[in-house]
C-alpha cells in the first residue's frame, strides 16, 4: 500500500504525538536487500552526497518509484540557518545557534511530489534555497548541538514513516542518521557539473555566476568534509555513483539494478 505522503511531523520541544521512540534503524549495514518482490516493509534508503550531485532529485524519484516517503535533511539545517539569519543571530556563535535550534519547531512534509518545511508554523520552502542560506548553512551544520538536535528529529520522522518506509537524503544519513539503512547510496559528480546544476537552480546562467558557485561549492565541500561532528563521508557499504554524465532516470535505474530490482518499478 502506498503511504500517506501528505502527513507531516512537527519536531521541537517534545516528540510529536504518535511517534514512539526516536530511532528506526533497520537492516544490516553494508548490504542491500534483493527487491525483486517489491520494497520491504519499513525500507530505509539513505542517499548521501555533496551539493549539486543530484541527490535530492534522485532521492525523490527513488521514493516515487518505490512508493516511499521522502525526507530532505538538508532542508532542516537550512531552515535553522534561515531562522538564524532572519533573527540576526551570529552564525559563528555555537551557543546562540544551539539555543535557536533547541527552541525552533520544525514541521516536515514527506510527500516526494511536494516536500515541505516550516518553522514555527511558517512555511520556508522558498526562503531556504537562497544563496545567503546556502553560504551560511555549513557553519550552522557544524555545531554539534545542532546536529544532535536535528538527527534526533530526523530519526523521529523515520520512525513515523513505518511501516511503509522512507528515502532519506543528506550528508550523514548512511553513516550517522540511519547507519542500518538497507540501501545506501553515495552520489558524486565533478565540481564543474555540480556548479552548473546549482547555478541553474538559482536561475543563473552567466559564466561569472557559475564560477562564483564553483568557488562556493569548493568552500562548502571543504567545510562539510572537515567538520568535527559527522563529516561528509562515504558510508560503509554504500553504492557509489558518479552522476556527472548520467541523467536522473539513469542513476535511479542503476541504483535499483544494483539492488536486484528491475527498473520498471511502479507504486
Amino acid at each position: 500500500m502506498k503511504p500517506d505522503h501528505g502527513s507531516a511531523l512537527s519536531t521541537g520541544g517534545s516528540a510529536a504525538d504518535g511517534v514512539k521512540g526516536t530511532s528506526a534503524l533497520l537492516g544490516s549495514e553494508g548490504s542491500a536487500p534483493a527487491l525483486a518482490d517489491g520494497p520491504a516493509e519499513g525500507l530505509i534508503v539513505a542517499v548521501d552526497g555533496p551539493g549539486g550531485s543530484g541527490k535530492s532529485t534522485v532521492a525523490r524519484e527513488l521514493a516515487r518509484r518505490l512508493g516511499l516517503r521522502y525526507l530532505d535533511t538538508g532542508a532542516m539545517y537550512r531552515a535553522v540557518t534561515q531562522l538564524a539569519l532572519e533573527r540576526r543571530i551570529d552564525i559563528e556563535d555555537p551557543q546562540a545557534v544551539a539555543e535557536l535550534a533547541e527552541r525552533a519547531v520544525l514541521s516536515v512534509g514527506t510527500d516526494p511530489d511536494e516536500p515541505t518545511i516550516a518553522v514555527d508554523g511558517v512555511g520556508v520552502d522558498a526562503e531556504i534555497r537562497t544563496r545567503a542560506v546556502t553560504n551560511a548553512v555549513s557553519a550552522i551544520a557544524a555545531v554539534p548541538a545542532v546536529r544532535a538536535r536535528l538527527v534526533a528529529q530526523q530519526r523521529q520522522v523515520i520512525a513515523a514513516a513505518r511501516p511503509g518506509g522512507i528515502v532519506v537524503e543528506g550528508r550523514d544519513i548512511g553513516s550517522v542518521v540511519a547507519p542500518d539503512a538497507q540501501i545506501k547510496v553515495f552520489l558524486t559528480a565533478s565540481t564543474e557539473v555540480r556548479a552548473l546544476r546549482r547555478s541553474r537552480q538559482l536561475g543563473e546562467k552567466g559564466v561569472d555566476d557559475v564560477a562564483r558557485t564553483l568557488a562556493e561549492l569548493d568552500r562548502r565541500d571543504a567545510l562539510d568534509s572537515s567538520r568535527a561532528a559527522d563529516p561528509l563521508a562515504i558510508p560503509e557499504g554504500a553504492i557509489v555513483l558518479d552522476s556527472t554524465a548520467l541523467s536522473v532516470p539513469e542513476v535511479v535505474d542503476e541504483v535499483l539494478r544494483r539492488c536486484g530490482q528491475s527498473s520498471n518499478v511502479t507504486t
